[in-house]
């Protein structure tokens, strides 16, 4: 799941869309976070990083002890991210929006800070969703067509595999690997946003997968 998601997010966390397609796409990637004052960006970027401090797993979200929190790598990945994206001087539409499950919530204060992060519980990770894993998708494809603030990036620090249920194939794999960003763009119809690329601005060794 979440690789700091997955959207955006989190990933994701996670691209925006094509105005001239192929000249968009070709800015997709690591362009997509400097060019997002010239058109409306959403960022994915799941969360889940290294979090190898927990004993057990509740599936719970107010019970911190019991998910998979971060560990100190993953504390630092996070926090390298928040300043590889001011560095890069991305624009971003305040507040950041974070799932509750802690990693995710974690990794986007310390990314950008407490006071900028607002948790929603429509980024909620698949595995905490029990039955209400239709509406936690429901809500992930509203965020991701929902318009965005001219000249800025809307930030969703999810997870991974609820961005690759409702996006598909094309973000599954290594296409999307943990802790890497997904950047969309919101269709002016508010149907399915498109993909504009990936990137990992705080790469995890060996992508991640299997660790989280």
């Amino acid at each position: 799941m979440p690789s700091a998601g997955g959207a955006r997010a989190v990933g994701d966390a996670f691209g925006d869309f094509i105005g001239t397609r192929a000249e968009r796409r070709r800015a997709g990637r690591q362009d997509a976070a400097r060019t997002s004052s010239s058109r409306r960006a959403r960022r994915v970027l799941p969360s889940r990083r290294h979090p190898r401090h927990a004993l057990r797993h509740t599936f719970q979200v107010g019970d911190r002890a019991g998910q998979r929190n971060l560990s100190e790598d993953g504390r630092a990945q996070s926090r390298l991210l928040g300043q590889r994206l001011q560095a890069l001087n991305v624009p971003v539409a305040w507040p950041v929006l974070a799932g509750p499950v802690a990693r995710a919530r974690d990794t986007a204060e310390l990314a950008f800070g407490v006071a900028r992060v607002r948790v929603v519980d429509g980024l909620l990770a698949d595995d905490y969703a029990g039955g209400k894993l239709d509406w936690v998708l429901g809500e992930h494809r509203r965020l991701f067509a929902e318009p965005v603030p001219a000249r800025a990036n809307r930030v969703l620090v999810g997870h991974r595999t609820p961005a690759i249920m409702v996006l598909g194939p094309a973000v599954a794999g290594a296409a999307f690997p943990e802790g890497a960003a997904l950047v969309l763009e919101p269709s002016a119809d508010g149907s399915s946003p498109l993909l504009l690329g990936s990137f990992a601005l705080a790469p995890i060794a060996g992508g991640g997968f299997h660790q989280c």
